[in-house]
């Protein structure tokens, strides 16, 4: 007892002394700077004014991130963890300047140091020996006071399983924290997620939430950020750091002014905080700049319409510029939100009203912007306008305006079928609408100005091209069709009373050359939209019910329209048009009209005659009955138009046989004179180009014949008519321009009949097609060369560009496989590449049929392979080939598709990491390993030579990495294969992944027991190329490794880089020499004598 009153005292004492002697040794350091200098990491323990105590603590706490290491107070009360650079703002204080602290050395500082260690240990053994006995003599007076020691004392269920609990969720954040440090967000915010899921206390809560915040707003997903952040917020109001991260992520959604509400509070919290302060400045200034943009653009909004507006500015350039600033403006979001909140539809409206052509396409091309992917501002603007006003405007005579108008509607529709892309917060997504009723409110217009007379041939056709686009379904995977049966049931009528108008005469509808046309494809489309046979037995009887009520009581005039909308059906839904045909005394009028005297009669029914020709079920009938009565019109017509028609007729019925050499319909030489009949009108520029058209029409069906097809391309005249017409005004030409060449190039399909099926045919007298002798391969090529010089390319890629509902998907179709033709030959890529085919098989293979897709990805993987791809596809187009590429992966490809779109896909794959990256986005790679384990050698080593290239980007170095998989033992094993290219590629892939990826250097002896069999055969290969990638992959694994370099060096491999490495200069005898090398250091082998 002694012992401890007097031994506590003396060694405080000398314990303060030590102290005290010790503060007296540091005193070397600056005052000024000591604290900041050595203990950056310590918020000290004070006392405020009312006399309580906040104990200190170090930076970071289990709540701050790990990047929150330093303490931005010095004392508690105002304290909180910052980042180093917030520490280094807000103490003005450089710590990589600052001198570290002392380091005493010598005897004396280190007796002293010992000295106050053994005084320190004995007054810790005082101060155990003196509890003890207290807790001893506690216990005894305790047992003589209670008699029932031990039942209070019980810990209860919930005190033992709490701190567990407890523990797995700090344990949890711990490791988040390690994460966040360490970079792995989405690990950091696994964790803090698995934390949130242990019932974790609100305050633990706050902190997760607040974590995972910091983890989206790192991850730049600032939606959920802010998400996070206000959970928080709601968990512990006053959390400081939840409201700076909800401030940051709302700054970058653009919401400023909920921002800085935030912000606002941290620096009440926090006035001290220099950090808050100067992010509240930030973005009051981000809020001052917006303001003024906004007011800005508010006065050039009300600027240019005051400008577009007054009738004092008529016609000036001041008129011209402001109206190209609103497009402009309204192009942008921002600036379209602008013009419609300033009251600018109705100012739109003002501007349509003047009638002005100028005035009203500026109009419209800012309403496009207007209504661009927004449902709401569309709904809005409809409003304003008026449906009936809007779909007006395409049936004015302008054609500028009427396109405008056209592309208008289609914003329109798209924005009310797709909704808002972009979206908008607050006020601007408030008109809540039916999309449906819209739609069907906007086609319902569209389907009353069709019969409207006084609109526009052009605004005709406009709305037909609207209709096509809108109507039919997108794929026929969606199951809603209920669009195409609503327009059936409503407005069928109306498209055939177009389809059976006659061009230009008094008193109908105004249409034009393409009208028709335009009308049966939109009936071949809500024809082939229909889903069942009720459905297609309900369109038939519509139409043969409309062809009835004018063939019947309405004199020569109703037959002339009911024989015109036969015609019309013949070229859509042709199912239909042949049923019309059977109806009783169609066809009897059709050819008791060709005998008439009256040309406009004579026209419609021998149109309708041709377009009966080319049916199957039609052609004997027409044979037998019809022929002599073309022949007669032909010889004895005086009208031109009259007798290329009979021409065009007689042309169908001469090609009834196709490409069979053995079925012809007319006597020898006989096609040959109607073609060159067809010619001559083709060529002669006084005829309209109406009339011209049918000439094209004529040669589409006499080209199956390989005499006329020589003939033809011979014909410089025709070829070049032909080509000018195909860039005309007159787009139902396209059709039968495209069938022509497909005709001359012989790009059609055919196969080649099995000799065995032929004897056998031939014996039990079937008919056998033959080949004409002039469609052999050497004919075609000579074609092929011969359009080429005659400029075809140019003028496909102008029928290309196209955006008439003519150009339909088999129009498209036709294009692929000329193109296809073009580039089969490697000497002509170059041509068809210097005229623009690159650009134009791009929308070719990437809208249309399945076939015309896939042969379009077909040339464009031919132009690839043999030429540079970055100047056949400048700038970004060359991002757009790889899908048309990847396409040509799929199994129901040809092997030589596969093989070329491998090959193509290689030669991007070596240009760029971007585009490596898209054919990764397209998820080629699993395709492109399928084929490496192909049977095929050219497909496989194909397939080995892409993955070689890909192999450079980061994701499929991982693939090869990764455990569990064979794709490493694959290059190891094809290393050694007998194919030297395969080998080739092989090796250049292993080269590539061992000296990004030395991990897979140890893994190359496990992958198979003759690893060292196949190096060595690669670097004694006579391919200098082979060498190379061998030794490569050699000095890899050496410098990967020095157990793996011990092996090699007790094979022959060390035998073999020592001959190498004494050969000429060269990339092998560099990287064996480097190889050695690495050995001696290594200390596995010693240089010679002679130091080498």
């Amino acid at each position: 007892m002694g012992f401890q009153r007097r031994s506590g005292p003396l060694l405080t004492g000398l314990s303060v002394g030590l102290l005290l002697f010790f503060s007296w040794m540091m005193c070397a350091q600056p005052a000024s700077l000591s604290a900041l200098a050595h203990h950056p990491h310590l918020c000290q323990t004070t006392w405020d004014a009312d006399g309580r105590r906040y104990p200190g603590f170090f930076c970071p706490r289990l709540s701050d991130t790990p990047e929150e290491a330093y303490c931005c107070h010095l004392q508690a009360a105002g304290g909180f963890c910052c980042t180093q650079a917030e520490f280094e703002a807000l103490n003005q204080v450089n710590l990589s300047a600052l001198r570290p602290p002392p380091i005493f050395r010598g005897p004396g500082p280190l007796l002293a140091l010992s000295l106050y260690s053994l005084l320190l240990v004995a007054l810790m053994t005082a101060d155990l020996v003196h509890f003890c006995r207290v807790r001893g003599r506690g216990r005894g007076r305790d047992r003589c006071r209670h008699l029932g020691p031990s039942s209070d004392r019980r810990p209860s269920r919930s005190s033992t399983a709490r701190p567990l609990q407890a523990s797995s969720v700090e344990q949890l954040r711990k490791d988040g924290n390690e994460l966040f440090k360490c970079g792995d967000y989405e690990g950091a915010l696994t964790a803090y997620t698995q934390a949130l899921g242990l019932g974790a206390t609100p305050q633990d809560q706050a902190i997760l939430h607040r974590n995972r915040a910091a983890c989206h707003l790192k991850l730049e997903d600032y939606e959920k950020a802010e998400t996070e952040a206000t959970k928080a917020i709601e968990k512990d109001g006053g959390d400081v750091k939840a409201l700076y991260r909800r401030s940051q992520a709302l700054e970058k959604l653009g919401r400023l002014d909920q921002a800085v509400l935030d912000l606002q509070r941290c620096v009440s919290l926090e006035p001290k905080n220099k950090v808050f302060q100067e992010a509240l400045r930030n973005i009051a200034g981000q809020i001052q700049e917006k303001v003024r943009y906004m007011s800005s653009t508010d006065a050039k909004v009300e600027q240019m319409f005051q400008i577009l507006l007054d009738p004092q500015e008529k016609g000036t350039e001041k008129k011209q510029k402001a109206s190209q600033n609103l497009v402009v403006l309204a192009r942008e979001d921002a600036g379209a939100e602008k013009i419609f909140r300033s009251n600018g539809v109705q100012l739109l409206q003002r501007l349509l009203d003047t009638g002005e052509p100028d005035l009203m396409l500026a109009a419209l091309r800012t309403l496009v912007g207007i209504c661009s992917e927004h449902q709401s501002r569309t709904v809005a603007t409809l409003s304003v306008l008026g449906t009936r006003r809007v779909v007006s405007m395409l049936g004015v005579e302008n054609q500028a305006v009427s396109l405008a108008a056209c592309h208008l509607l289609q914003v329109m529709f798209d924005a009310l079928k797709e909704g808002v892309k972009k979206g908008f917060r607050g006020k601007e997504g408030a008109i809540i609408v039916d999309p449906a009723r819209e739609l069907k409110v906007l086609i319902s217009n569209l389907l009353e100005l069709l019969t409207e007379v006084g609109v526009s041939g052009q605004g005709r056709d406009n709305a037909l091209t609207l209709l096509i686009k809108v109507v039919p379904r997108k794929s026929p995977k969606d199951p809603n069709n209920s669009l195409t049966l609503w327009v059936i049931d409503q407005g069928l009528k109306k498209i055939l009373e177009v389809g059976g108008s006659v061009q230009d005469p008094p008193g109908e509808l105004t249409v034009t050359a393409n009208s028709r046309m335009s009308a049966s494809i939109l009936l071949s489309k809500l024809f082939d939209d229909l889903k069942c046979d009720a459905e297609r037995e309900n369109f038939h009887r519509l139409c043969e019910n409309y062809i009835k009520s004018w063939f019947e009581g309405h004199g020569l005039a109703g037959k002339l329209r009911a024989i015109q909308t036969v015609s019309c059906l013949l070229q859509g839904p042709c199912d239909a048009g042949n049923r019309a045909l059977e109806l009783n005394g169609v066809m009897e009028s059709v050819i008791a009209l060709c005998a008439s005297e009256q040309e406009e009669e004579q026209l419609v029914a021998v149109e309708a005659l041709i377009h009966a020709a080319g049916k199957a079920k039609r052609a004997s009938f027409i044979t037998a009955n019809g022929v002599s009565l073309l022949k007669d019109l032909y010889k004895r017509s005086e009208k031109d138009s009259i007798r290329i028609r009979a021409l065009v007729g007689l042309c169908k019925l001469g090609s009834a046989g196709g490409t069979d050499f053995s079925m012809k319909q007319f006597a020898e030489g006989s096609t040959l004179k109607l073609a060159k009949q067809c010619r001559k009108w083709l060529c002669n520029d006084q005829m309209d180009v109406g009339t011209r058209r049918w000439a094209v029409e004529g040669l589409a069906y006499l080209t199956f014949d390989a005499d006329v097809k020589e003939e033809f391309v011979e014909d410089a005249a025709a070829l070049k008519a032909l080509f000018q017409l195909s860039k005309s005004e007159e787009r139902s030409v396209l059709f039968a321009v495209a069938s022509a060449l497909v005709n001359c190039t012989n790009s059609y399909d055919y196969e080649e009949p099995d000799p065995k099926m032929v004897e056998l045919a031939k014996y039990a007298k079937q008919h056998v097609p033959e080949q004409h002798p002039k469609d052999k391969p050497s004919f075609v090529r000579a074609r092929v060369k011969k359009l080429l010089a005659a400029g075809v390319v140019s003028a496909m890629t102008c029928m290309v560009k196209t955006e008439s509902p003519v150009l339909t998907s088999s129009c498209r179709e036709l294009l692929s496989r000329v193109f296809l033709a073009l580039v089969e030959e490697v000497e002509d890529r170059g041509t068809v590449v210097a005229q623009g085919g690159g650009k134009a098989l791009l929308p070719l293979a990437l809208e249309g049929t399945d076939v015309g897709q896939t042969k379009a990805a077909q040339a464009l993987a031919k132009l690839t392979i043999t030429s540079n791809p970055e100047m056949t596809f400048p700038g970004e187009r060359i991002y757009e080939v790889v899908r048309p590429l990847v396409s040509l992966l799929h199994l129901n490809c040809s092997g030589l598709q596969n093989f070329e779109a491998l090959m193509a896909l290689t030669n991007l794959a070596g240009i760029s990491e971007r585009l490596r990256q898209k054919i990764l986005k397209e998820k080629a790679v699993p395709m492109i390993e399928g084929y490496m384990f192909e049977e095929h050698e050219m497909l496989r080593r194909a397939a080995t030579e892409c993955m070689c290239n890909l192999a450079m980007s980061k994701e499929v170095q991982d693939l090869f990495e990764a455990t569990g998989n064979d794709r490493l033992k694959l290059l190891v094993l094809y290393s050694g294969e007998d194919d030297e290219l395969l080998r080739r590629a092989a090796a250049g892939g292993l080269a590539v992944l061992t000296s990004v990826r030395p991990s897979l250097c140890s893994r190359i002896p496990q992958v198979t027991t003759h690893w060292l069999e196949i190096l060595q055969a690669l670097l004694l290969s006579p391919s200098q190329e082979l060498q190379h990638r061998g030794a490569v992959v050699v000095l890899n694994m050496v410098e990967a490794s020095k157990e793996i370099a011990s092996t090699l060096m007790e094979s022959e491999v060390l035998e073999i880089l020592s001959v190498l490495a004494k050969d000429k200069e060269s990339p092998v005898t560099r990287a064996a020499t480097a190889c050695l090398g690495k050995a001696v250091e290594y200390g596995l082998i010693k240089p010679s004598q002679d130091g080498k």
